[in-house]
């Protein structure tokens, strides 16, 4: 009981640290709570998030690594693994971990967007494709999703499968469907 009271008293200390603005001081906080428990998952993620904030993206993989070692099925802390290791450069450690945590979770869309820009620095269009696609199946209404799509129809040589989905956004993002326009040279892509 005094253990739980102790760990939610240090839980609390770091919300509200966090509230301040105050990460260093709000990390001291979660190192004590990874103290009491070395695989927290709660407290490896905050761990993580607040590195990363403060633009320590290698302690915060390295904290992420943890998670999922900790805990592997949980399809956020592979999201967000992937997500720091396409921001590195790592590209093949991303595409693992957004594949696993649409393995995990295949509703997951950002973890299918999140693959389909790692495929795509990796120049695997037709990979590409298939996880672009997913996404925009799971959010249809979200330019992302489609914008990335149509710039890997252009880096294939297909422009009128570009201009296609260029006519889908202009329903519903004419601003995304013209800057599609703009930079794909593509032009007013024709109903």
């Amino acid at each position: 009981m005094a253990y739980s009271l102790h760990r939610r008293f240090i839980q609390l200390q770091v919300r509200a640290l966090v509230l301040l603005g105050q990460r260093q001081r709000a990390l001291g906080k979660v190192d004590e709570l990874l103290d009491l428990n070395a695989s927290d998952p709660h407290a490896l993620a905050t761990r993580a998030h607040l590195l990363a904030e403060m633009g320590d993206k290698a302690g915060a993989q390295q904290n992420l690594r943890r998670l999922v070692a900790a805990q592997p099925d949980q399809p956020a802390a592979w999201f967000n693994l992937g997500y720091l290791c396409e921001e590195m450069g790592q590209l093949e450690e991303a595409e693992a971990a957004f594949r696993r945590a649409t393995e995990l979770d295949p509703k997951l869309d950002r973890a299918w967007y999140g693959l389909g820009l790692s495929l795509i620095r990796q120049r695997r269009f037709d990979d590409a494709m298939e996880a672009l696609r997913k996404n925009t199946e799971l959010q249809p209404m979200s330019p992302y999703g489609w914008y990335q799509l149509a710039r890997v129809h252009v880096d294939r040589q297909e422009p009128d499968e570009a201009a296609k989905i260029i006519r889908h956004l202009r329903k519903f993002e004419p601003k995304v469907a013209a800057q599609l326009e703009r930079e794909t040279g593509l032009g007013q892509a024709q109903a």
